[in-house]
């Protein structure tokens, strides 16, 4: 598998989250090239603002392994993490960060702030832009069909 695999299993997630009423992001975590871990937003399942996909995902990956730190895994997720998230991605002290789509308004990897260039803390490799257009989409659609 490679990035787009993860990437297309993260989107099919934010497609569950989007039938579910949820903001449409989905993620996975991966170590030794197998997903190990994924979710999708569930804010309103669960009636708590903090559970976002990337939030759960690392909860399950850290049960799974029985060990907070995730220093050998990868995280991929359908839109550029929040400050909340980028925040558990550091401690969770994750090898590598990959997003599809840019939030300009909240986005914690570069967009509005970037909390992976803060000096003396684990900062994880951050690619964005994979599968934007797909990503992108699924978003831009979710908000037209609830404002309309």
């Amino acid at each position: 598998m490679d990035r787009y695999d993860y990437m297309k299993r993260a989107l099919a997630l934010a497609k569950e989250a989007s039938k579910l009423g949820e903001v449409p992001v989905g993620c996975v975590i991966v170590r030794n090239g197998k997903i190990i871990a994924e979710s999708h937003n569930q804010t309103l399942q669960d009636n708590t603002a903090t559970r976002h996909a990337e939030i759960i995902a690392i909860e399950k990956a850290s049960k799974l392994l029985q060990r907070a730190n995730l220093n050998d895994c990868d995280l991929y997720v359908t839109l550029e993490p929040c400050p909340m998230c980028a925040g558990a991605i550091i401690n969770a002290k994750i090898q590598k960060v990959v997003f599809g789509a840019f939030d300009l308004n909240f986005g914690a990897c570069g967009s509005a702030v970037n909390l992976f260039s803060l000096k003396n803390i684990h900062t994880p490799e951050c690619y964005g832009g994979i599968m934007e257009d797909a990503c992108s989409k699924i978003l831009t659609d979710f908000f037209k069909k609830i404002r309309d």
